[in-house]
């Protein structure tokens, strides 16, 4: 797989998972647990939106730049899920996310260059 199409699929992850909370938060909410802060559920989710926007928009005229923005957003999650599941602050689903992060990291490690 090249690194545009990880680009594309990792995007379109970012888009769909940040999507879902806006779109209906009761079901986000049902797998993952209430959220206190709203504004701040809303803001993450945004920001998981936009950032999946433009890792679209930059798999063909800017993979490298794709590959940053994938990279740093699947630490960022994969540290946060880690830290905060295994603490109980939120719920043990995060887990599940973690493994995606570290697949995403998998995906972005073996790009090939066509």
């Amino acid at each position: 797989m090249n690194s545009a199409t990880v680009a594309r699929a990792h995007g379109c992850f970012h888009v769909v998972t940040g999507a879902w909370p806006l779109v209906h938060r009761r079901s986000f909410e049902a797998v993952t647990g209430p959220k206190a802060d709203v504004w701040l559920l809303q803001t993450v989710s945004g920001l998981l939106v936009v950032t999946g926007w433009g890792q679209i928009r930059a798999a063909d005229a800017d993979p490298d730049s794709a590959r940053r923005i994938g990279v740093g957003t699947a630490c960022t999650l994969l540290a946060i899920d880690v830290i905060y599941a295994s603490r109980g602050r939120i719920r043990r689903v995060y887990f599940l996310d973690a493994v995606f992060q570290a697949l995403w990291l998998t995906a972005w490690r073996r790009p090939s260059a066509s």
